[in-house]
């Protein structure tokens, strides 16, 4: 018996649309009226720290949690209320949930003997699998004889033989360790631009997010800050919360006072710089005092304070600078970023004309 219409996979992605989504468990809002689009056939990675509900809203998309408001479209189908097994996606866990008793290769067919697809048929998926991935000479091996990353490409397979247009991965790669994850990383990458499925992955680990995703979709406390691809995320944060979680180290959000020397008017707000864009200069208008630096070779992380405020600055290793000495600090214009006093949300307009009174 050969697969039904929904296991068909059709070669491309089908979007994903979550429509003011909420769960809520005893009277908490794990996810909190989350609206997000994901285009078919991109990488979208749900981002954020422990407790912000993107494994929550994962499983809500994969129908393994209810949805208590709003609605989930796939494909423009409204998928809402369907059983898991109806929504035409595939899932990896963080546990890879292989069967140690079964070989490799009645591992990854095991879905497909579920849905009693022929023999022929499972064959010729499974060499294809098994030779996209690597494990074609693995297949008699069990689960026990493997290294962590070879399990995981085991758990991809079982997840892409089924051909459907979405699949969904639940922190996949935080069992292996910093070498295998490059690896992995690039490798499901390299797969998902291949096949053209629809990928939603969840992490916390911003470097994941930021080297695979086309989307990152920032969460924080059930709320979405901001959906946008890496480099805008980076480039322009829209809230502290945003600025603060990407980059390494992340950027510094100071009190405006720190910059009242440029334009007393920012004293309300607060100005974002990262490290990295902060240079000493003899006319800088950040005066700060060196509290600590921090070696590491090529370059060196100076920790900084001002108006209060603790900030960090990377500069070259070879930089002579001395803890307690006062300094201070210049940018270009276009590296500083202001959040609203009141908001929190991102203000270009207070940016760009301070960035006029430092050119004026």
């Amino acid at each position: 018996m050969s697969s039904s219409a929904n296991d068909t996979w059709t070669g491309s992605g089908q979007d994903i649309r979550l429509e003011a989504v909420s769960k809520i468990w005893g009277g908490h809002r794990a996810v909190d009226n989350l609206s997000i689009d994901i285009p078919a056939g991109t990488f979208t990675v749900l981002l954020g720290p422990s407790g912000c509900g993107k494994s929550t809203t994962l499983r809500m998309i994969a129908g393994l949690e209810s949805v208590d408001q709003g609605r989930i479209l796939i494909g423009g189908r409204d998928i809402t209320h369907l059983p898991a097994a109806e929504r035409g996606l595939s899932m990896v866990f963080q546990s890879y949930a292989l069967f140690p008793h079964l070989s490799v290769a009645e591992n990854i067919v095991f879905g497909l003997k579920v849905r009693r697809v022929g023999r022929t048929e499972r064959d010729e998926k499974l060499a294809r699998v098994a030779g996209l991935l690597g494990l074609s000479e693995l297949l008699e091996r069990k689960p026990g004889q493997l290294s962590g990353g070879q399990q995981q490409r085991v758990a991809l397979g079982r997840a892409i033989i089924a051909e459907r247009p979405v699949c969904l991965m639940d922190e996949p790669l935080s069992n292996l360790d910093a070498k295998l994850r490059h690896e992995m990383r690039v490798e499901i990458r390299a797969l998902q631009k291949k096949l053209g499925f629809t990928m939603v992955y969840v992490t916390h680990d911003q470097v994941e997010a930021i080297t695979m995703a086309d989307q990152v979709v920032l969460l924080n406390a059930g709320h979405l800050e901001q959906a946008a691809d890496p480099r805008e995320l980076y480039r322009r944060p829209a809230t502290p919360f945003a600025a603060r979680f990407i980059g390494v180290p992340p950027m510094n959000v100071l009190p405006g006072a720190a910059l009242a020397d440029i334009d007393p008017g920012l004293s309300p707000h607060s100005v974002g710089l990262r490290p990295e864009a902060l240079v000493p200069t003899d006319n800088g208008p950040l005066k700060a005092r060196v509290t600590s630096l921090e070696y590491l070779g090529a370059d060196m992380l100076i920790d900084c304070e001002t108006a209060g405020a603790g900030f960090t600055m990377r500069l070259p290793g070879d930089r002579e600078v001395a803890p307690g000495s006062e300094i201070r600090l210049g940018f270009a214009a276009q590296d500083l970023h202001v959040f609203d006093g009141q908001s929190g949300r991102r203000r270009d307009d207070l940016a760009e004309e301070t960035g006029r009174r430092m050119a004026g």
